[in-house]
Parts: C-alpha cells; sequence; structure tokens
C-alpha cells in the first residue's frame, strides 16, 4: 500500500470535512421538514375540525351517506374512488384510506360541488365547495 504524502492528507480531511457537512445538513433538513409536516398535520387537523349534525346535512347528503352505509349502489360512476387528499386539509392518512362520494345537487346536469369523503365509517366529511373545505359529520347516537 502506497504511503500518502501531507498533501494527500490534506485531500482527505477536506473530504471527510465535506461529507461530514453535507450530513449535518442533511439531517437538518430532515429534522425541518419533519417539523414542517407535524405543523402542517396539526393545522389540518384544526382546518378539518368543524363539524356538521347529520341532520344540517342537505338531503341529498344525508341520502349519500345512507349509500355510503349500505354499499352502494352509488349513481355516478366516480362514487367510491380514492380522494387523495392533495389539499391536505383532512387529517393525514396513508394513501387509499379516503374514498369520495357525490352528493346531488338539484339544478345542475353534472356532479357538482359537493362531495362526502369517507374514511372508516363514520369517519366522515362532508364539503360543498368541491374540497375548499371540510366539515366532519357528527351523527346523533
Amino acid at each position: 500500500m502506497p504511503r500518502m504524502g501531507r498533501a494527500g492528507w490534506w485531500v482527505l480531511a477536506g473530504l471527510l470535512l465535506v461529507l461530514s457537512l453535507a450530513q449535518a445538513r442533511s439531517h437538518h433538513s430532515h429534522s425541518s421538514s419533519q417539523v414542517s409536516a407535524q405543523e402542517t398535520a396539526q393545522h389540518s387537523s384544526q382546518d378539518s375540525s368543524d363539524s356538521i349534525a347529520l341532520a344540517q346535512l342537505p338531503p341529498e347528503g344525508r341520502e349519500t351517506l345512507q349509500l355510503i352505509k349500505r354499499g352502494g349502489p352509488f349513481p355516478y360512476p366516480r362514487d367510491g374512488v380514492v380522494f387523495s387528499n392533495f389539499e391536505r386539509i383532512l387529517p393525514k392518512q396513508q394513501r387509499g384510506y379516503y374514498h369520495e362520494y357525490t352528493v346531488k345537487t338539484p339544478g345542475v346536469n353534472h356532479r357538482g360541488a359537493r362531495r362526502i369523503v369517507c374514511g372508516v365509517v363514520p369517519e366522515c366529511y362532508y364539503t360543498a365547495d368541491h374540497y375548499k373545505s371540510f366539515q366532519r359529520i357528527v351523527e346523533a347516537h
């Protein structure tokens, strides 16, 4: 094995310094993103903390919720598809946890903006503005 001269040791020391700084920066960035994710999750939970009583849902919303509980049949082909929560308003869950369902809107000839998004029933949320805001559906027992 060849001997390393003074210049070689300086190069090695410099590389080790660069690697340790890069690792420290990476760790700091990862920690910051964890804090940011936690803050986002807390903010999201607060945003979705508004609730709506089952009786306050529009009649079409109550009908949709009954269909969800029965497992269908649903009037729209996209009912039951995975809701990805890209808006991050609902509490963070793994992909595939939430599913969306159309709430009919009288007077429109398309799906409209109203939806119910459910995780594990009875964890369901109502949106009247196409995912801009959600209200947790609360059923009185």
